[in-house]
Order: C-alpha cells, then structure tokens, then sequence
C-alpha cells in the first residue's frame, strides 16, 4: 500500500509505501502522539468548566457538617436549660410550699395576738404604689415561670411587710400587756371586796378601795404587772405598803404585808416577789389588801384579777 503525497509548488510527488515497516511505525506515533493531545485538551477543558462545580459541591459538605454540629450543641443546651428550668420550677415549688407555711403562721399569729379580723389578711396583698422605672431586661424567662417568680416574689414581700407589722404590733401588744395589771397578786381567796361594806372593827358602813385576799403570814406578794417601785413603808391604816407605777396611768398597792423586800426606784418585772403578807396596820388577820389605781382614781381591783382566768 502507498501513499502518494503532492505539493502545490510544483514539486515533485512523494510517495510513502507502507509496507516498510519503519515508515508504519512513526505514523502509528503521530497519530498516538494526536490522540493524546486531543485526551489531554479535553481533560483541561472537563476541569475547567467541573471544577467550581466541584468546589462549591464541597463547600456546601462542609457547611453541611457544621450544621450538624452545631444541631448537636443546641440540642445540648436546650437539654441543659430544659434540667436548668426543671431545677427552676422544683425550687418555685418550695418556695410556693413556704409561702402557704408563712401565710398559715402568719394567720396563727393573728389570732394568738387577738387582732380584729381584716386588720391583718395574708391572703391578700397590702396596697402599695411606686413609680414605673423604664429600662430593658438583658434576659427574658419564659413566660409562665416568670409570671410565677414574680407572684411570689410579691407574696414574699408582702408576708415580710405584715409580719413585721404583726411583729411591732404583738410586741407593743406584750409590754401594754406586761404594764397593765393582770391576775392574782397570791393565791388564796377572796375575803373582802371592793365597795360599800360594814367596817369589820366599828359595824358602820364604809367603802372598801380594795380587795382583802385571805392568806397565811409570810406568804409571798408577787407584782402583777411590770413597773418602777415608787413607795415603800408605812401608812396609815395600811401597815407596811409596795406601790408600784406601771405607766399608762396604773398604780398598784399591796398593804398589811409583813416583810418588805422591794425599794424604791427598783424596776419589777412581772410575778416579781416584792413582800410578804402579814397583818400590820389596821387589820384583823393575815391577809394582803390589794388596790388599782388608773388616772388617779381607785378601781375595782376585780376586773384585772378576772381578766386573768
């Protein structure tokens, strides 16, 4: 087989014959030589027209994977604040649960001081106001749970406030109480009572500014209230005399007695032994005469003895 090749320029015709074999090997190599040109074009050419394709496919894994991760670490942080508003609610329940503890003891308390009804009511908030101060949270709770933080928290406030008002109000309660005469100032009965009586040395009617309590000699004299000791010693009719100022207007006075162990200016507390009883002054037996005086006039001791059952 030949292969005849002719020129433009007049030159003379080739002839290639192909049954040569070194001739068949080189075209064998050019045309190899074309083809991979044409391969290696053509792989250029793929990449440059896949290749952002390609870029942007990765990218887009890659944005993917970030994703993921960061659905796994809110998931973990919606479980943390999921235990943490668990936690939250558990200890809103307590502090509910020692809210109604308070609002029973507060009630308790009331009641134990005698207060009226309505003066104090723990079951409704006192009346307060305050201006509105504008400004932004930097945190928001949800919803519900703030609402409840919020009730309590006023809740708490307002036990604060009345129990403390109920605290002044029973302490102020117990020293008016612990100044005011009440009870027996011994144990024993009653002989004699306050007013009008037949006068047990001369039989003609007389007025009686005490009562006479029956008792053995040396028995002890108790105050029956708190005060400053303001007389002791010997008085006319009376024998051997205790008087005490309790403030508010009272006065107390214990006549007859035997022994006295109070002074004056001694400050007495309540159930303080101040005498013994006995039978001095005018007086047929042993016995303690006992008086009440408010705003300067002598009352009937009966009223304070009795309030005391």
């Amino acid at each position: 087989m030949q292969i005849i090749l002719v020129s433009r320029h007049r030159k003379l015709p080739r002839t290639l014959d192909l049954s040569r074999r070194w001739l068949r090997w080189k075209l064998y190599a050019a045309a190899g030589f074309v083809l991979l040109g044409c391969v290696g074009v053509g792989a250029a050419l793929a990449l440059t027209i896949a290749s952002p394709q390609d870029r942007t496919l990765a990218h887009i894994h890659e944005l993917q994977q970030q994703i993921q991760q960061q659905d796994a670490q809110l998931s973990g942080v919606r479980q943390d604040a999921e235990r943490g508003l668990d936690a939250l609610a558990l200890k809103l329940g307590q502090l509910q649960a020692q809210s109604t503890r308070l609002n029973a003891l507060g009630v308790r308390l009331a009641q134990v001081g005698k207060l009226d009804d309505g003066e104090f009511s723990f079951d409704q908030p006192p009346p307060v106001g305050g201006i509105e101060e504008a400004g932004e949270t930097g945190y928001a709770l949800p919803p519900v749970l703030e609402a409840s933080i919020d009730q309590l928290a006023g809740q708490f406030d307002s036990q604060q406030a009345q129990l403390s008002a109920l605290q002044s109000l029973l302490l102020d309660a117990r020293i008016e109480s612990s100044l005011k005469p009440t009870g027996m100032p011994v144990q024993g009965y009653i002989s004699s009572y306050f007013g009008t009586r037949p006068d047990p040395f001369d039989g003609h009617m007389a007025r009686h500014t005490g009562i006479d309590i029956a008792v053995p000699k040396g028995t002890p004299v108790h105050a029956v209230a708190a005060g400053m000791v303001t007389f002791t010693g010997v008085r006319r009719g009376y024998g051997k005399v205790v008087e005490i100022d309790h403030g508010n207007g009272y006065m107390t006075r214990y006549a007859h007695n035997s022994t006295l162990l109070a002074h004056p200016g001694q400050r007495v507390r309540v159930g303080q032994v101040i005498s013994d009883a006995g039978s001095t002054g005018r007086s047929t037996g042993s016995h303690l005469h006992f008086e009440v005086w408010r705003g300067g006039r002598v009352v009937n001791p009966l009223t304070y003895v009795r309030s005391h059952r």
